[in-house]
């Protein structure tokens, strides 16, 4: 039997109000000998396969959907995925979400996974059909068959739920992923967290962080940075400032990442006020400011006119070795010259044009917890 890596086994039985929506396929009278078959002639025959479908004529033949397995079981170790992806694909192209489903989960149950590759086909076309009841159980099978998930996955997912406003498909799914996944699933729940705010669903986002009070997990840093990013760039500040309290009062303590998201997005809505604050709390707490907290710092301290502010950063970032960014010096140039302090501004431009090549580019301001 093949060696699969951390593969779970798992029955799968559609209720019996998906089993009275499954069609009739009608298949060519030529079968495959799987011993013999090439991928190609395995592949082209599932396309044949796929494309002769016929809604309309009760429910799909156990022989053919044995043919397929059958197929998949005993081709070659180094081409099962490819060939039973194939047949996937080719399923929920012609429309066949459900006999994909089986055949995926028969494969499953002989010890054959395909990979996340051919849960996303199912989940994409689960998607695209608006089907929540499938989109949501093959995200379950698929998180208890992988053990870690990649991001496409989750984003899949969270855009299955872009059509629909149904809060309680969605809140039970968390719960029952929660659940499954115990006691790793912190990790699984901010992981969808950030993928529905990836898509931009910030609501729907923000209701599966209020139903982390329900769930065995709770919300973590992970967590709370996400909620304060999601809410920055939806303009909710307000709201991105009470979680930020709620936060510290969890006795969850900010990090770098915290900070530098609230100084960004205080920046960028003109709360230049708030900004000092928030940096003065962030060095009280014994966090080192970093290439984008100086950013942040001194475009706020330039907007507002105090740049003798913004000078004084600058420096003490050069002292603390940070290199700056060709954005800082813009920056600082273009509030020099507002302030009319146009021979200073001319020496920082000479100063930018003569270390251009060591100024920090964008990976510089990317910076790892330690």
């Amino acid at each position: 039997m093949r060696n699969f890596v951390n593969v779970v086994a798992r029955s799968f039985s559609l209720s019996s109000s998906l089993l009275s929506h499954l069609h009739k396929v009608q298949f060519s009278p030529r079968k495959i000998s799987p011993h013999l078959a090439t991928i190609t002639e395995v592949i082209d025959h599932c396309k044949r396969l796929t494309t002769r479908v016929s809604f309309d004529e009760g429910e799909v033949k156990d022989d053919n959907l044995n043919q397929m397995l059958n197929a998949v079981e005993n081709a070659p170790e180094s081409t099962t995925r490819k060939i039973g992806t194939a047949y996937v694909h080719n399923l929920c192209k012609a429309g066949n979400l459900f006999t994909a489903v089986r055949l995926l989960q028969s494969l499953c149950d002989k010890n054959i996974f395909l990979g996340p590759s051919a849960y996303n086909i199912i989940l994409e076309a689960a998607s695209e059909k608006n089907d929540i009841a499938i989109l949501s159980q093959v995200f379950k099978d698929l998180i208890v068959s992988c053990q870690s998930l990649p991001s496409t996955s989750y984003l899949k997912l969270a855009r299955g739920f872009v059509k629909t406003n149904d809060d309680v498909q969605l809140l039970r799914l968390v719960k029952e992923v929660s659940e499954m996944t115990f006691p790793s699933s912190m990790m699984v729940v901010n992981r969808i967290i950030f993928a529905f705010a990836e898509c931009g669903q910030f609501d729907k986002a923000l209701l599966i962080f209020k139903q982390m009070e329900n769930l065995k997990c709770k919300p973590d840093l992970v967590t709370y940075n996400t909620v304060l990013d999601l809410l920055g760039h939806a303009g909710r500040i307000d709201e991105m400032l009470c979680e930020f309290a709620s936060m510290k009062e969890a006795g969850i303590l900010p990090d770098f990442i915290s900070y530098n998201t609230l100084l960004n997005q205080l920046r960028k809505v003109g709360r230049l006020d708030l900004c000092s604050v928030y940096s003065r709390d962030m060095v009280e707490s014994g966090i080192e400011p970093d290439l984008l907290t100086y950013t942040a710092l001194i475009w706020s301290f330039g907007q507002s006119g105090n740049i003798e502010e913004s000078l004084r950063l600058f420096n003490e970032m050069k002292t603390k070795q940070i290199r700056p960014s060709i954005y800082i010096y813009r920056s600082l140039i273009a509030s020099l010259k507002k302030m009319g302090k146009v021979e200073l501004a001319r020496t920082l431009l000479e100063e930018m044009n003569a270390s251009m090549s060591n100024l920090a580019s964008h990976k510089d301001f990317k910076r790892t917890r330690k």
